[in-house]
């Protein structure tokens, strides 16, 4: 939360699509992905000894809270946080970055599931 409240003057703007791809939307990608792997990493012994409906609502849910906390620092940025100003472009990168960290601990816990 303290990164998406800095000031806006801090980091580079972004202005069209193409920009996106942009150093500001990896920093995002970093931070929300990291953010969705450890929220669901904190179930790892009920993830890897459940059935598989348990498994992907685990993951549904942690996308879910991941993109909760994506939208609410972006609406922050906007109404709250001085020099800051909500982006659709951050929050779709950080709404990749928890798919991509669900896929990422899905990948790495998927030897246990299979040993159980």
């Amino acid at each position: 939360m303290i990164l998406c409240g800095l000031p806006g003057s801090y980091f580079p703007k972004v202005r069209t699509f193409w920009e996106w791809l942009g150093p500001d939307k990896v920093v995002h990608l970093l931070m929300f992905g990291t953010f969705a792997f450890l929220v669901i990493f904190g179930y790892r012994k009920e993830y890897c000894t459940r059935d598989k409906n348990y498994r992907i609502r685990l993951q549904v849910i942690t996308i879910l809270i991941s993109m909760a906390y994506g939208a609410i620092t972006e609406a922050l940025q906007l109404y709250l946080f001085k020099g800051r100003y909500g982006n659709i472009y951050d929050f779709c990168a950080d709404v990749i970055g928890c798919v991509l960290g669900v896929f990422i601990f899905r990948i790495i816990f998927r030897k246990k599931i299979l040993k159980n």
